[in-house]
């Protein structure tokens, strides 16, 4: 009995030896730990050293270019950024460039989506906007949640830069109001009624100098053309852009996207003069179809004594594409720089180098001449 307790004794003072052991290496490993969290917390980011103005242009370029509208969540919206940690959400909120930008469209649930436009808007202070509203259909625009939406942005009219309006369906929003810092107007329109069931909404825009329209908007807005320099129209006949054409004295770069009606083939177009167009580009909105000449040729038109720059398919220049090019610079009297030609080509490259040797720059776009030299 008495050699056990002995033996008992003997081993809690072990024990308590290799406790006391262990208590020390204990100490001097919380003590290491200590130095390096010291050492660690003294540490800088590099990131976090600069300076909130640098962090803040960052954020702008991390965006789509302005005045494209990044979606209002997921990986390229603004409200990612304050979901980083808590220095770059005071960063992002306080950053109004970031917040210029709005897209309103069917993609989010009305109601979510008017909170978080109020919210953009009030975090864009008075930043010009480029306001992007797409994608409802007609049933929808009397939602009560799109409609306070579209008045919350509508409220802000003085501040919009850019206005892109793309329906889903053929009834546009109730827009009216002030908009003198407008420049530039993107309209896009299903079916919009009968020519003459015009839309006369945009019509004190002192700023407006470029607009893209499709056949539909171009057909039935009524809008400040005289002060137009860039005109993109999209989609249309040649008697649907004449009209427009005709108003725009100004006008310095002009892309048409064009269709061609055989029924047509015999209209009678009158000449339109551009004396400030620099910049003309003809687009096919088919051009993977047959390569057979179109039954009106555009440039026959056109007269262009500033013309520089030239875009356009051989199909649109008839049977004989070096004579019309020929007539057209020749009517026009300008000094071409810049030629390109679009799509499949029936004459070889050489002959038109042969052709046009004072155009400095002539080239060829996805063509597919076998012949060319």
């Amino acid at each position: 009995m008495h050699s056990g307790a002995a033996a008992d004794r003997a081993r809690i003072a072990e024990l308590e030896a290799q406790i006391l052991d262990l208590e020390r290496a204990l100490a001097t490993l919380r003590l290491q730990k200590t130095v390096v969290q010291e050492r660690l917390d003294s540490y800088k980011y590099p990131i976090l050293t600069m300076p909130n103005e640098i962090i803040s242009e960052i954020f702008t370029h991390f965006l789509p270019t302005y005045p494209r509208c990044p979606p209002l969540t997921g990986l390229l919206s603004p409200t990612l950024l304050t979901h980083i940690c808590h220095k770059w959400r005071d960063i992002a909120l306080a950053s109004p460039a970031l917040w210029r930008s709005i897209l309103v469209s069917e993609a989010i649930p009305f109601l979510i989506q008017r909170t978080r436009v109020l919210d953009i808007l009030s975090r864009s202070g008075s930043c010009p906007l480029s306001i992007q509203i797409e994608g409802w259909e007609d049933e929808t625009i009397h939602n009560p949640d799109l409609k306070g939406t579209l008045a919350a942005v509508l409220s802000h009219s003085a501040r919009w830069e850019y206005l892109a309006l793309r329906p889903a369906g053929i009834q546009l929003p109730d827009i009216q109001g002030s908009f003198p810092l407008l420049s530039e107007l993107d309209i896009w329109l299903e079916y919009f009624g009968p020519p003459g069931a015009t839309n006369t909404a945009f019509l004190e825009l002192p700023q407006l100098c470029t607009v893209t329209l499709n056949d539909a908007a171009a057909l039935h807005f009524v809008l400040p053309w005289v002060q137009i320099t860039r005109l993109n129209l999209l989609r249309v006949y040649m008697h649907e852009c004449l009209p427009v054409l005709r108003q725009t004295s100004n006008l310095v770069h002009c892309e048409l996207q064009l269709y061609f009606d055989p029924d047509r083939r015999d209209d009678v177009l009158d000449l339109i003069s551009l004396p400030c167009l620099e910049s003309l580009t003809f687009n096919d909105p088919k051009p993977h179809e047959s390569a057979t000449q179109t039954c009106i040729h555009p440039l026959d038109v056109f007269i262009t004594p500033a013309l520089c720059n030239l875009d356009i398919p051989e199909k649109f220049l008839g049977r004989k594409p070096i004579e019309s090019l020929t007539s057209f610079i020749s009517k026009s009297g300008c000094a071409l720089q810049d030629l390109r030609i679009i799509g499949k080509i029936s004459v070889p490259r050489g002959s038109y180098r042969a052709a046009f040797p004072s155009i400095p720059r002539l080239c060829f776009e996805d063509s597919e001449d076998d012949s060319s030299s």
